[in-house]
């Protein structure tokens, strides 16, 4: 069990009431309507005329995105390869896609999608090898909408508590099955949140929520976060509240179990960075002891063996290290695996720990025991990115992925006694890797620092600085985007495209300091990280302003709608996807005031507000400027960040663009934040993503 802690320029004149008639030469948008809202900081107003569209259940909010998805369609089915696009995303998406298996109780489980179901299903086999469906996410709405969230089974694997999203909210329900028979017993858990599922043996199990918020469930605020544990056979109802509440507020907590069932770990926090973790010996029927208090430092549970427990820390480790303690000293700690010069990740399994480096943004993996001995350098098939190696003390097989940007997710089992690895199973995408070519580049950012970057495309292409080029990245909240196939870039390549992908500061490629670097004060230097990519790729003859994009979702939808109001010539295409783009406000929905290690608030400091106003897109965008051809996206269930971000944005856009380039609202209808969308979701949203960036760049044709 991994326990992890938990998961965003001048004043503006005061608008009076009216409705805006936005136009450009060719263009008639929606009307939106405008109030005479406005807000002061430090005895600045700012005025906020799109106000009313943050209230997602008002009738003329529904009826203004009504109109903006009516708008967008009709722009988007005029695109003449838009359909030729469609069908090459369909065509590569038809493979069989299989998980690496896990094994629990006297099964071995797999996930399995055929090519085109909405979702994957869950199978399993048993010893003697028959293979039957367990749970088939499928079946559990018409329009493929509701997705499996997760699934966790007992020690013995006899019982199993899984999780679902319904139209990709972060709301979920919780159906608790016995896993032998896969009858259904005791009710189905509601209202539950940013939780996993932790069994305490067969009697029940802990689970996180929030009390219902009043007002909008997909936006209102949620900061108290509670523990429950749930006994089996009872309603949910009498549920025991374990932490939380006016006791022991904090925003985020979740419980976990250790694989011996011995020890009860609780973390807690108040952002996404930092955490308390507490520990409790089932043996000796303790109350919780501190291990690590405050949130200056991340500490989270990895394993334990006896009195001993192993925890993976960046205190006094930017890079992070491994250390253990007593049970009977917790803050005692000797490092098992000492921090070094990259960023250390760990997984267990077969009796082993499993230590995984980054080294610019690239994988390598160290195999050694619990005392920190090296048994092996584990060779991998090549550059890019390996993940898994994980499982249970008793099992020797693991398994392990490894990807790049070029080579589709390839499965590998392991034997960890050995240290021999053999191909399990390879993927059957119609894609020939040796047709491309990924290669790393350094560029240096504004104020000097090297930033790694990839460049893939297809071999032969000619740096004449014409070929479209989509610029993607994230920078923040210490996210690596280390390299991994997609069949919408693998069609993007085929169709002549560059991928490129900074790794900006604000991400966890180089430890903490990394993303320290780009919060707070310092988060231009995730902007000018990313502008100085575009700037490397258009002087070095990979494209130029007209053939290139720049794209991001959540927070790098953030980083574009930055990006794009700072540099406005930079690129001729803009995706900001599901992005946080009003920075005065995100603090005052949902989860949002979480992430405030990353950004700060408009509330902290006149300092503080006056560096979010300057960058904040919805804040920057000016009338009579041209900016980029831009397709926003988002969804009508997006609860992480909320869809008004990008209501707000898009209007201003629409309001001010000071030349023909189209600025569209593309809305998921049952869609959230990303995770669980269904494959027809998927292919429709890169279907238009793909042909509007092509389009705009002027193609009347797919390029040859």
């Amino acid at each position: 069990m991994n326990l992890s802690s938990a998961t965003i320029a001048a004043a503006l004149l005061i608008c009076g009431s009216g409705i805006a008639q936005k136009k450009t030469s060719t263009l008639q948008y929606p009307e939106t309507k405008k109030g005479g809202q406005t807000d002061e900081y430090f005895s600045t107003k700012v005025a906020d005329p799109y106000r009313w569209l943050e209230d997602d259940r008002a009738e003329d909010t529904k009826e203004w995105v009504h109109r903006e998805v009516a708008f967008t369609n009709n722009y988007l089915s005029k695109i003449p390869f838009r359909d030729e696009i469609r069908n090459q995303l369909k065509e590569i998406w038809n493979y069989e896609r299989i998980s690496a298996p896990f094994k629990e109780g006297d099964f071995t489980y797999f996930y399995k999608n055929d090519g085109l179901q909405p979702q994957s299903v869950l199978y399993r086999t048993d010893r003697s090898g028959k293979t039957e469906v367990f749970l088939d996410p499928n079946q559990f709405s018409t329009n493929g909408t509701t997705s499996l969230s997760g699934v966790s089974f007992n020690k013995k694997g006899n019982l199993v508590a899984y999780r679902i999203s319904e139209g990709g909210s972060d709301w979920n329900k919780i159906i608790i099955l016995n896993a032998l028979t896969k009858e259904k017993i005791d009710d189905t858990l509601v209202d539950v949140k940013f939780s996993g599922v932790s069994w305490l043996g067969d009697e029940g199990f802990f689970y996180s929520s929030y009390d219902k918020p009043t007002g909008s469930e997909l936006s209102a605020k949620t900061d108290t976060h509670k523990i429950y544990f749930h006994k089996l056979g009872t309603k949910q109802s009498q549920d025991q509240l374990v932490k939380g509440g006016a006791d022991f507020k904090r925003r985020y907590m979740g419980v976990g179990v250790s694989e011996d069932q011995r020890y009860e770990l609780l973390s807690t926090a108040e952002a996404t960075n930092g955490n308390e973790l507490y520990i409790k010996d089932l043996n000796k029927k303790t109350d919780f002891v501190p291990v690590q208090t405050g949130y200056e430092f991340n500490t989270d549970f990895v394993d334990s063996k006896g009195d001993i427990v192993y925890a993976v820390t960046d205190k006094n480790a930017p890079n992070k290290r491994l250390v253990k303690f007593n049970i009977n000293a917790p803050t005692v700690w000797t490092d098992v695996i000492p921090e070094t010069e990259n960023v250390l990740e760990v997984s267990t399994g077969g009796g082993y720990i499993f230590a995984h480096y980054m080294k610019d943004a690239v994988t390598y993996v160290k195999q050694l025991d619990y005392d920190g001995k090296l048994i092996r350098e584990i060779h991998l098939p090549g550059i890019g990115t390996a993940y898994g190696f994980a499982g249970k003390d008793e099992e020797k097989e693991l398994y392990f992925t490894f990807t790049n940007y070029i080579t589709p997710a390839t499965i590998y089992k392991f034997n960890a006694d050995s240290g021999t690895s053999e191909l399990y199973r390879k993927p059957a995408v119609k894609f020939n890797p040796e047709n491309f070519v990924s290669e790393q580049v350094f560029y240096t950012s504004k104020d000097g620092t090297k930033i790694p970057m990839m460049i893939s495309y297809k071999k032969g292409t000619k740096l004449d600085g014409k070929n479209p080029t989509i610029l993607y990245s994230y920078g923040g909240f210490n996210i690596n985007l280390q390299p991994g196939f997609s069949v919408v870039n693998a069609i993007w390549m085929e169709n002549g495209g560059i991928y490129a992908v900074p790794n900006i500061r604000g991400g966890g490629e180089y430890g903490k300091k990394w993303h320290d670097a780009g919060t707070k004060l310092q988060k231009k230097n995730v902007f000018n990280d990313f502008i100085a990519a575009g700037e490397y790729l258009q002087a070095k003859g990979y494209t130029s302003k007209s053939y290139m994009a720049i794209s991001g979702g959540s927070n790098g939808g953030l980083l574009v709608g930055a990006t794009m109001t700072m540099r406005p010539d930079l690129a001729k295409v803009a995706l900001p996807a599901v992005g946080v783009l009003d920075m005065l406000r995100y603090n005052k929905f949902t989860a949002g005031a979480g992430w405030s290690y990353d950004y700060g608030t408009a509330e902290d400091s006149k300092e503080m507000f006056d560096y979010l106003k300057s960058y904040s897109p919805v804040h920057n965008v000016k009338k009579g400027v041209c900016y980029p051809a831009t397709m926003i996206t988002t969804g009508d269930h997006d609860d992480r960040v909320v869809p008004a971000h990008s209501f707000k944005f898009g209007a201003e856009l629409q309001e001010k663009q000071g030349c023909s380039n189209p600025v569209l609202l593309r809305i998921e209808t049952d869609g959230g934040h990303g995770a669980g969308r269904s494959t027809q979701q998927s292919i429709n949203e890169n279907t238009d993503r793909l042909s509007f960036t092509l389009y705009e760049m002027g193609f009347k044709t797919l390029p040859k």
